[in-house]
């Protein structure tokens, strides 16, 4: 049994067994969940849309992982997502021939400048002021919001420019191109997360920001930086998350996102403590998160239900995560926790 030992002291073991459990259930009960079509070169299913709807959480779950990795929380991004997809839309704007009103990339560009400004604010904030951040970023999910809708004149933006779709409607190699913009990004983040010693600094200053600040570790600036950058991640969803509807209401683009994205970082194994973070457990929180709600609309579950069956559901995986509950388990029976 070594080899079950080894594989169960893998974080990204519990989020997988969630994620083969559901799609398990959703095999035998929910006709036709796996089946895929090909239209025009493009792939088409409930799989398919589940990795396509799944992106804008999966970038916000990117950012948030390094956030919490240093031990803190950010609220925002749900209102960042719709600046940001409020800036691009009144950039873009465009009449019903599809002229915008400014160059794409020019609109595009704008509206992540914006988006790193707010989460350059939020750093600002926790790391220079020393707010609690979960007060520091609330103060922009309800300004956000505010900001949002200023700029969106408070009304629902529509875009005409059908080559902006290409993010959230296009299809590369027959897969939704979003999916390459989730890729691209966690690659980035890996490589220099990984591959260079800012990993083990983010983790150190999540662990006992004292003692990394005495092995020389700039704890102020590091968190400063990885607030910006999960600003950035916000932003790209928010593009996104545009230009899958072709359009930005800036009252509800982006609402309730960052309570999934929290939700799939911590499925995914990153504690709200600090410390180690698991990006790819993150990827696998979202698809989880995702794959729950598609299942919950598939079976016609009633909106105000289905928060309730999804909150019950994360509870049960969370359960399933913990390692004193799993010992408290298996004591009733007599044996003892494999994983230590």
């Amino acid at each position: 049994m070594a080899w079950w030992k080894s594989l169960t002291r893998k974080k990204i073991f519990w989020p997988l067994i969630a994620l083969g459990v559901l799609m398990l259930f959703n095999l035998f009960f929910t006709p036709n969940f796996f089946r895929f079509e090909i239209k025009e070169g493009h792939l088409y299913g409930n799989v398919i849309d589940i990795l396509k709807n799944g992106a804008p959480i999966m970038l916000l779950a990117v950012g948030l992982t390094l956030v919490i990795a240093t031990k803190g929380i950010d609220i925002s991004v749900g209102s960042i997502v719709a600046i940001s997809a409020g800036v691009v839309a009144m950039l873009i704007g465009g009449d019903l021939h599809g002229v915008p009103k400014y160059p794409i990339p020019y609109a595009m560009a704008a509206a992540l400048v914006v988006s790193v400004m707010c989460g350059m604010w939020n750093g600002m904030l926790v790391a220079r002021i020393g707010m609690q951040p979960v007060i520091a970023t609330l103060i922009l999910l309800v300004a956000g919001r505010g900001i949002a809708m200023v700029t969106t004149n408070a009304m629902i933006v529509w875009l005409y420019a059908k080559p902006f779709a290409l993010l959230g409607q296009g299809y590369l190699l027959g897969l939704p191109f979003s999916i390459f913009i989730v890729a691209g990004l966690v690659l980035m983040t890996v490589i220099i997360t990984r591959r260079t010693a800012l990993g083990l600094f983010i983790e150190s200053v999540g662990i006992n920001p004292t003692a990394a600040r005495f092995t020389g570790i700039n704890a102020k600036n590091l968190i400063f930086w990885v607030y910006t950058f999960c600003g950035f991640c916000a932003g790209v969803s928010g593009l996104v998350v545009c230009s899958t509807v072709m359009s930005a209401d800036g009252n509800n683009a982006g609402v309730g996102y960052e309570m999934d994205a929290i939700l799939a970082v911590v499925l995914g194994g990153t504690s709200m403590n600090g410390g180690k973070f698991y990006l790819v457990g993150s990827m696998v929180g979202a698809l989880i998160v995702q794959t729950l709600t598609t299942t919950i609309y598939a079976f016609g579950v009633p909106p105000e239900i289905a928060q309730v069956v999804k909150a019950l559901v994360v509870w049960i995986v969370s359960l399933l995560q913990s390692k004193t509950f799993r010992s408290m388990f298996l004591g009733m029976f007599g044996k003892k926790e494999l994983s230590v």
